[in-house]
Protein backbone atom coordinates (compact mmCIF):
# COMPACT_ATOMS: atom_id res chain seq x y z
CA UNK A 1 0.00 0.00 0.00
CA UNK A 2 1.31 3.77 -1.03
CA UNK A 3 2.58 5.56 1.96
CA UNK A 4 0.17 8.13 3.22
CA UNK A 5 2.63 10.28 4.38
CA UNK A 6 4.35 10.93 0.90
CA UNK A 7 1.87 13.14 -1.60
CA UNK A 8 1.45 11.59 -5.28
CA UNK A 9 3.35 13.10 -7.78
CA UNK A 10 1.55 15.65 -10.18
CA UNK A 11 -0.65 14.25 -12.75
CA UNK A 12 0.03 15.26 -16.54
CA UNK A 13 -3.35 17.06 -15.96
CA UNK A 14 -1.90 19.25 -13.55
CA UNK A 15 1.28 20.40 -15.14
CA UNK A 16 -1.25 20.99 -18.67
CA UNK A 17 -3.13 23.23 -16.13
CA UNK A 18 -0.64 25.29 -14.75
CA UNK A 19 0.60 26.30 -18.18
CA UNK A 20 -1.31 28.91 -19.19
CA UNK A 21 -0.75 30.54 -15.55
CA UNK A 22 3.05 30.41 -16.32
CA UNK A 23 2.68 31.30 -19.37
CA UNK A 24 0.85 34.94 -18.35
CA UNK A 25 2.95 35.53 -15.75
CA UNK A 26 5.62 35.05 -18.12
CA UNK A 27 4.28 37.53 -20.42
CA UNK A 28 3.74 40.04 -17.64
CA UNK A 29 7.04 39.95 -16.51
CA UNK A 30 8.39 40.81 -20.00
CA UNK A 31 6.15 43.34 -20.41
CA UNK A 32 7.22 44.92 -17.37
CA UNK A 33 10.79 44.20 -18.12
CA UNK A 34 10.26 46.08 -21.80
CA UNK A 35 8.62 49.61 -20.19
CA UNK A 36 11.32 49.23 -17.55
CA UNK A 37 14.09 48.90 -20.19
CA UNK A 38 12.52 51.38 -22.48
CA UNK A 39 12.64 54.16 -20.14
CA UNK A 40 16.33 53.03 -18.83
CA UNK A 41 17.50 53.19 -22.67
CA UNK A 42 15.82 57.00 -22.77
CA UNK A 43 17.21 58.28 -19.89
CA UNK A 44 20.38 56.68 -20.62
CA UNK A 45 20.50 57.94 -24.08
CA UNK A 46 20.03 61.49 -22.40
CA UNK A 47 22.40 61.31 -19.81
CA UNK A 48 25.13 60.33 -22.59
CA UNK A 49 24.56 62.91 -24.78
CA UNK A 50 23.11 65.83 -21.97
CA UNK A 51 25.05 64.94 -19.18
CA UNK A 52 28.25 66.32 -20.08
CA UNK A 53 27.07 69.83 -21.05
CA UNK A 54 24.96 70.24 -17.74
CA UNK A 55 26.21 72.72 -15.09
CA UNK A 56 25.26 75.23 -13.08
CA UNK A 57 25.49 78.16 -15.74
CA UNK A 58 23.59 75.84 -17.82
CA UNK A 59 21.07 76.44 -14.80
CA UNK A 60 21.37 80.20 -14.21
CA UNK A 61 21.90 81.89 -17.10
CA UNK A 62 19.83 82.77 -20.22
CA UNK A 63 19.70 81.46 -23.39
CA UNK A 64 22.06 83.11 -26.21
CA UNK A 65 23.02 82.58 -29.80
CA UNK A 66 19.35 81.12 -30.32
CA UNK A 67 19.98 78.89 -27.39
CA UNK A 68 22.88 77.19 -28.57
CA UNK A 69 24.91 78.99 -26.04
CA UNK A 70 24.21 79.92 -22.47
CA UNK A 71 21.29 78.49 -20.29
CA UNK A 72 18.11 77.65 -19.89
CA UNK A 73 17.05 79.71 -16.66
CA UNK A 74 14.05 82.14 -18.54
CA UNK A 75 12.80 78.85 -19.34
CA UNK A 76 12.32 77.03 -16.35
CA UNK A 77 11.16 80.07 -14.25
CA UNK A 78 8.16 80.39 -17.28
CA UNK A 79 7.45 76.37 -17.01
CA UNK A 80 7.50 76.36 -13.19
CA UNK A 81 4.87 79.58 -13.76
CA UNK A 82 2.95 77.74 -16.40
CA UNK A 83 2.81 74.61 -14.35
CA UNK A 84 1.98 76.54 -10.99
CA UNK A 85 -1.20 78.13 -12.83
CA UNK A 86 -2.17 75.18 -14.37
CA UNK A 87 -2.24 73.53 -11.16
CA UNK A 88 -4.01 76.11 -9.16
CA UNK A 89 -6.83 76.15 -11.42
CA UNK A 90 -7.36 72.29 -12.14
CA UNK A 91 -6.92 70.80 -8.61
CA UNK A 92 -9.88 72.62 -7.13
CA UNK A 93 -12.14 72.22 -10.00
CA UNK A 94 -10.65 68.40 -10.32
CA UNK A 95 -11.90 67.58 -6.20
CA UNK A 96 -15.00 69.17 -6.32
CA UNK A 97 -16.41 68.13 -9.54
CA UNK A 98 -15.43 64.44 -8.79
CA UNK A 99 -17.17 65.00 -5.15
CA UNK A 100 -20.18 66.03 -6.81
CA UNK A 101 -19.73 62.97 -9.60
CA UNK A 102 -18.82 60.52 -6.63
CA UNK A 103 -20.48 61.55 -3.78
CA UNK A 104 -24.03 63.74 -4.74
CA UNK A 105 -24.45 61.11 -8.24
CA UNK A 106 -23.96 58.01 -6.93
CA UNK A 107 -27.37 56.33 -8.44
CA UNK A 108 -26.59 58.43 -11.83
CA UNK A 109 -28.65 60.70 -13.48
CA UNK A 110 -28.72 62.53 -16.96
CA UNK A 111 -26.33 65.50 -15.65
CA UNK A 112 -24.14 63.20 -14.46
CA UNK A 113 -23.65 61.45 -17.48
CA UNK A 114 -23.78 63.92 -19.52
CA UNK A 115 -20.59 65.71 -17.79
CA UNK A 116 -18.73 62.18 -17.45
CA UNK A 117 -19.18 61.02 -21.74
CA UNK A 118 -18.05 65.18 -22.06
CA UNK A 119 -15.02 64.47 -20.16
CA UNK A 120 -14.17 61.02 -21.98
CA UNK A 121 -14.44 63.28 -24.92
CA UNK A 122 -12.27 66.11 -23.63
CA UNK A 123 -9.78 63.40 -22.56
CA UNK A 124 -8.91 62.43 -26.36
CA UNK A 125 -8.79 65.72 -27.96
CA UNK A 126 -5.71 66.80 -29.41
CA UNK A 127 -4.00 69.33 -28.07
CA UNK A 128 -3.42 71.53 -31.30
CA UNK A 129 -7.45 71.87 -30.52
CA UNK A 130 -7.10 72.87 -26.96
CA UNK A 131 -4.13 75.16 -28.45
CA UNK A 132 -6.88 77.08 -30.74
CA UNK A 133 -9.52 77.10 -28.14
CA UNK A 134 -6.57 78.81 -26.01
CA UNK A 135 -5.89 80.96 -28.63
CA UNK A 136 -9.31 82.08 -29.38
CA UNK A 137 -10.88 82.28 -25.77
CA UNK A 138 -7.96 83.63 -23.32
CA UNK A 139 -5.55 85.02 -26.09
CA UNK A 140 -7.96 87.19 -28.18
CA UNK A 141 -11.60 87.51 -26.62
CA UNK A 142 -10.18 87.72 -23.11
CA UNK A 143 -7.16 89.81 -24.13
CA UNK A 144 -4.54 88.31 -22.55
CA UNK A 145 -2.44 87.60 -25.56
CA UNK A 146 0.68 85.64 -25.44
CA UNK A 147 1.43 85.03 -21.88
CA UNK A 148 1.96 82.65 -19.42
CA UNK A 149 -1.00 83.04 -18.11
CA UNK A 150 -3.13 82.18 -21.29
CA UNK A 151 -0.71 79.14 -21.44
CA UNK A 152 -1.52 78.26 -17.95
CA UNK A 153 -5.14 78.43 -18.52
CA UNK A 154 -5.04 76.53 -21.53
CA UNK A 155 -3.19 73.43 -19.50
CA UNK A 156 -5.86 73.39 -16.73
CA UNK A 157 -8.58 72.64 -19.31
CA UNK A 158 -6.45 70.12 -20.82
CA UNK A 159 -5.42 67.85 -18.07
CA UNK A 160 -8.93 68.58 -15.87
CA UNK A 161 -10.63 64.91 -17.51
CA UNK A 162 -7.60 63.26 -16.47
CA UNK A 163 -7.64 64.53 -12.61
CA UNK A 164 -11.49 64.67 -12.51
CA UNK A 165 -11.91 61.15 -13.88
CA UNK A 166 -9.14 59.49 -11.70
CA UNK A 167 -10.51 61.62 -8.53
CA UNK A 168 -13.78 60.32 -9.05
CA UNK A 169 -12.63 56.58 -9.24
CA UNK A 170 -10.63 57.18 -5.99
CA UNK A 171 -13.63 58.54 -4.57
CA UNK A 172 -15.68 55.94 -5.83
CA UNK A 173 -13.19 52.96 -4.44
CA UNK A 174 -13.71 54.27 -1.03
CA UNK A 175 -16.04 51.48 0.83
CA UNK A 176 -19.46 52.58 2.10
CA UNK A 177 -19.06 51.37 5.36
CA UNK A 178 -17.02 54.37 5.90
CA UNK A 179 -19.70 56.40 4.90
CA UNK A 180 -22.14 54.55 6.87
CA UNK A 181 -20.12 54.73 9.92
CA UNK A 182 -19.28 58.31 9.31
CA UNK A 183 -23.25 58.82 9.36
CA UNK A 184 -23.68 56.37 12.43
CA UNK A 185 -20.74 59.11 14.55
CA UNK A 186 -22.81 61.97 14.04
CA UNK A 187 -20.33 63.40 10.98
CA UNK A 188 -20.92 66.03 8.97
CA UNK A 189 -20.95 65.61 4.97
CA UNK A 190 -17.94 68.19 4.99
CA UNK A 191 -16.26 66.59 7.90
CA UNK A 192 -16.95 62.95 6.44
CA UNK A 193 -15.59 64.23 2.93
CA UNK A 194 -12.60 66.12 4.48
CA UNK A 195 -11.66 63.72 6.83
CA UNK A 196 -12.14 60.53 6.20
CA UNK A 197 -12.99 59.95 2.07
CA UNK A 198 -10.49 62.76 0.87
CA UNK A 199 -7.61 60.95 2.78
CA UNK A 200 -8.40 57.47 1.08
CA UNK A 201 -8.92 58.39 -2.20
CA UNK A 202 -5.75 60.17 -2.50
CA UNK A 203 -4.11 57.45 -4.75
CA UNK A 204 -6.60 58.27 -7.23
CA UNK A 205 -5.91 61.93 -7.15
CA UNK A 206 -2.10 61.34 -6.95
CA UNK A 207 -2.12 59.22 -9.95
CA UNK A 208 -4.39 61.84 -12.01
CA UNK A 209 -2.05 64.52 -10.77
CA UNK A 210 1.16 62.71 -11.65
CA UNK A 211 -0.57 61.90 -15.48
CA UNK A 212 -1.56 65.69 -15.38
CA UNK A 213 1.78 66.60 -14.90
CA UNK A 214 3.30 64.86 -16.86
CA UNK A 215 0.94 65.61 -19.97
CA UNK A 216 1.51 69.84 -18.76
CA UNK A 217 5.39 69.31 -18.74
CA UNK A 218 5.82 67.59 -22.19
CA UNK A 219 3.07 69.57 -24.22
CA UNK A 220 4.32 71.89 -26.69
CA UNK A 221 1.67 72.35 -29.04
CA UNK A 222 -0.80 73.75 -27.76
CA UNK A 223 1.50 76.29 -25.57
CA UNK A 224 2.75 77.75 -29.00
CA UNK A 225 -0.69 79.24 -29.57
CA UNK A 226 -0.98 80.84 -26.32
CA UNK A 227 2.45 81.44 -23.80
CA UNK A 228 4.47 82.20 -27.07
CA UNK A 229 8.25 80.62 -27.38
CA UNK A 230 9.61 84.17 -26.32
CA UNK A 231 12.73 82.82 -24.25
CA UNK A 232 13.49 85.84 -21.57
CA UNK A 233 12.76 86.05 -17.56
CA UNK A 234 9.20 86.74 -17.55
CA UNK A 235 8.18 89.26 -15.14
CA UNK A 236 4.15 88.62 -14.89
CA UNK A 237 2.65 86.32 -15.80
CA UNK A 238 0.86 88.72 -18.51
CA UNK A 239 4.36 88.16 -20.13
CA UNK A 240 5.03 85.65 -22.81
CA UNK A 241 7.31 82.85 -21.89
CA UNK A 242 9.05 79.56 -23.50
CA UNK A 243 8.38 76.31 -22.05
CA UNK A 244 11.21 73.45 -21.32
CA UNK A 245 9.28 71.30 -24.09
CA UNK A 246 9.19 74.25 -26.71
CA UNK A 247 13.05 75.02 -26.16
CA UNK A 248 13.31 71.37 -27.23
CA UNK A 249 11.90 71.59 -30.28
CA UNK A 250 12.75 74.37 -31.09
CA UNK A 251 16.46 74.07 -30.63
CA UNK A 252 16.24 70.10 -32.24
CA UNK A 253 13.83 71.66 -35.34
CA UNK A 254 14.83 74.96 -36.23
CA UNK A 255 18.56 75.75 -34.84
CA UNK A 256 21.48 74.43 -36.35
CA UNK A 257 23.88 72.54 -34.25
CA UNK A 258 21.45 73.48 -31.23
CA UNK A 259 20.94 69.13 -30.81
CA UNK A 260 23.25 69.45 -27.58
CA UNK A 261 21.29 71.98 -25.58
CA UNK A 262 18.56 69.82 -26.82
CA UNK A 263 19.57 67.00 -25.01
CA UNK A 264 20.68 68.71 -21.98
CA UNK A 265 17.15 70.45 -21.81
CA UNK A 266 15.64 67.21 -22.09
CA UNK A 267 17.58 65.92 -19.60
CA UNK A 268 16.48 68.65 -17.17
CA UNK A 269 13.06 68.17 -17.91
CA UNK A 270 12.65 64.56 -17.08
CA UNK A 271 14.73 65.39 -13.52
CA UNK A 272 12.05 67.39 -12.80
CA UNK A 273 9.15 65.44 -14.02
CA UNK A 274 10.71 62.90 -11.69
CA UNK A 275 10.96 65.48 -9.08
CA UNK A 276 7.25 66.75 -9.20
CA UNK A 277 6.90 62.86 -8.69
CA UNK A 278 8.64 62.27 -5.68
CA UNK A 279 7.41 65.26 -3.94
CA UNK A 280 3.82 64.46 -4.71
CA UNK A 281 4.16 61.05 -3.31
CA UNK A 282 5.76 62.24 -0.41
CA UNK A 283 2.94 65.02 -0.03
CA UNK A 284 0.40 62.38 -0.39
CA UNK A 285 1.89 59.88 1.85
CA UNK A 286 2.02 62.29 4.32
CA UNK A 287 -1.60 63.20 4.08
CA UNK A 288 -2.83 59.63 3.99
CA UNK A 289 -1.05 59.31 6.85
CA UNK A 290 -2.14 61.82 8.79
CA UNK A 291 -5.55 61.13 7.79
CA UNK A 292 -5.31 57.78 9.24
CA UNK A 293 -3.79 59.30 12.86
CA UNK A 294 -6.78 61.58 13.16
CA UNK A 295 -9.17 58.56 12.66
Amino acid sequence: MPDPSVSPLPSLSEHRVDWPDRAVASLVWLVALLVTGSLLWIVGDLARHGAPELSWSFLTDSPRDAGRAGGILPVVVSTLMILGICLAVSLPMDVGTAIFLAEFTRTGGLLAHFVRRSLDVLAGVPSIVFGLFGNAFFSIYLGMGFSILSGGLTLACMVLPILIRSTEEGFRSVPDEYRKAAAALGLSQPATLWQILLPVATPGLVVGLILGVGRALAETAALLFTSGYVARMPSSVLDSGRTLSIHIYDLAMNVPGGESNAYTTALVLITLLLMINVLTFWIADRWLHRGITHR
